[in-house]
């Protein structure tokens, strides 16, 4: 007897809305169910959207949100650690209810500890950024204090860089910013 895997859409969702001790996650129709971070955990997202608004604050180019939901499509809807999106990109990527509905330039995910974590950030993430168009992603592991740096190559997020405490972050699409790695954790 063959079965076929439950699809989960974004209507699910309204199954889990009263708990609020785990997150809950849809990629490619997959259902990821998280603990809620730990606190060393927000507090990177904390550094790292500080640094990147900031930043934002001074140059006027867009704007920073930490744990925005990004709903792109009723099998895809996330909750990434910090986006960045710049101010026109961000006109056409709200809803009338203020949710993402499209990729921002920049997504950055804080590891969790646990293979089963790594692997969605490192794959299924990955893959779901890549394909809905995000241009850069920063993948940063709190417990090794690196980032790994992965830029679109025409079609794809590569990986360009790997950097640790004590080098500096930068990135094209952010002109003139600039963070040592070690300041993130």
């Amino acid at each position: 007897m063959q079965t076929t895997p439950v699809r989960w859409t974004t209507d699910d969702l309204e199954l889990f809305a009263g708990d609020r001790r785990n997150r809950y996650e849809i990629i490619d129709g997959e259902l990821f169910v998280t603990k809620a971070p730990h606190w060393d955990h927000q507090s990177s997202c904390t550094n790292i959207g500080t640094a990147l608004t900031i930043w934002s604050d001074e140059t006027g180019l867009g704007k920073v949100a930490i744990a925005p939901g990004i709903i792109f499509s009723d099998a895809d809807n996330v909750i990434p650690d910090v986006v960045w999106a710049t101010n026109q990109r961000l006109e056409l990527l709200l809803d009338e209810a203020g949710h993402l509905t499209g990729a921002p330039e920049l997504v950055v995910e804080v590891l969790s500890p646990g293979e089963k974590n790594e692997k969605r950030d490192r794959e299924s993430k990955l893959k779901l950024y890549s394909v809905q168009g995000v241009q850069e992603y920063w993948i940063c592991d709190r417990l090794q204090k690196k980032v790994e740096v992965y830029r679109r190559q025409q079609t794809t997020l590569k990986l360009v860089a790997t950097l640790f405490s004590q080098d500096e972050l930068t990135s094209p699409l952010l002109p003139g910013f600039y963070c040592l790695v070690s300041k993130l954790f």
